[in-house]
């Protein structure tokens, strides 16, 4: 049955799953209406799995939007998240198509299709795997970035972007884990001559934040912490690194930088475990990423370009 071009992203408004969600929207072409998702109990202790009266898990607004006459109804839901994963699966009807991104923990036939990261071990008829997450860089992408952060093209290089991330449930990192990271990385720009582009995460310590202007600050280039710095400079980072270092512990953080034409080298390793230790052993095995060392050695890389390729299998698969 032919649908309409009307698409809604769903989730719980964490950054990484909305990013996700949006991404792969862009990617089909599809002009995308965000939901921003606060399921109530005890509903979001069950998620995705149906109670009594679960259309009322979101509220009012989401309640009346299921029962929307076909025309108003949505062509396309992408929900990313398990929050966001019971709200696909009540939208799904035979003109609105329900694409769950991330494992829903439940049998995978309740949408039309499911896109998880290949290390998460989820297989089945309806289910797209990638490496990593789903994410929005591409050439057009980090071109915007570098017209709407054109600072960085006036700095030496090389330009060494730094994403630094934080501690998790799978990555451990010590106060000497940090100051090893900044001092290879402070030693290796001052001793080229180049620039240092340094971002932190919500996840970074404060305590490893400061170190980091005090380590790096100094040196051309720029640190970034949060909006007290100013707008986010992260797509021009992106975009004008001659070369990327960047912490382990996040997937979709790794994911991003590998997605640019830049080497990239991982800090952290030793510390990581569990899936995304998969994620970027699988990185290592192609040569995408290499482990942080002294040197920084360039080399050379194809961009890690996921999204587009999972994009045009589910315009394939629901006839977009």
């Amino acid at each position: 049955m032919p649908i309409n071009d009307t698409t809604w992203t769903m989730t719980d408004g964490n950054a990484g799953n909305r990013r996700q969600a949006s991404a792969l929207a862009a990617a089909l072409g599809r002009h995308a209406h965000d939901w921003t998702l606060d399921a109530k109990p005890p509903w979001r202790w069950a998620s995705p799995r149906r109670l009594p009266a679960s259309g009322h898990a979101y509220g009012a607004d989401f309640a009346a939007a299921l029962h929307l006459p076909p025309a108003s109804r949505p062509g396309l839901v992408i929900g990313c998240g398990r929050q966001a994963a019971l709200a696909t699966r009540l939208l799904r009807r035979p003109d609105t198509r329900s694409v769950q991104v991330l494992a829903p923990r439940i049998p995978t036939r309740h949408w039309d299709l499911v896109i998880a990261p290949e290390h998460d071990g989820l297989r089945g008829p309806n289910v797209l795997t990638l490496l990593g997450s789903l994410n929005p860089v591409d050439d057009l992408w980090l071109a915007a970035g570098r017209r709407d952060v054109p600072g960085p093209g006036a700095l030496p290089g090389p330009r060494t972007a730094v994403l630094l991330g934080g501690p998790s449930a799978h990555a451990r990192y010590d106060e000497a884990d940090w100051e090893a990271l900044l001092d290879q990385i402070a030693e290796r720009v001052a001793a080229e001559g180049g620039s240092v582009l340094a971002t932190t995460s919500r996840r970074t310590p404060p305590g490893v934040a400061r170190r980091v202007r005090e380590r790096l600050g100094w040196l051309p280039g720029l640190v970034w912490s949060d909006e007290g710095d100013g707008p986010n400079p992260y797509a021009g980072v992106l975009g004008w690194a001659d070369r990327i270092v960047c912490t382990a512990d996040s997937v979709n953080m790794v994911s991003e930088a590998a997605a640019t034409p830049a080497p990239v080298f991982i800090a952290g390793l030793e510390g990581l475990s569990g899936r995304p230790r998969q994620f970027v052993e699988s990185l290592l095995g192609r040569d995408r990423v290499r482990p942080l060392d002294a040197h920084l050695h360039p080399f050379s890389v194809t961009p890690l370009r996921e999204t587009a390729r999972v994009a045009a299998e589910v315009a394939a698969r629901l006839d977009l």
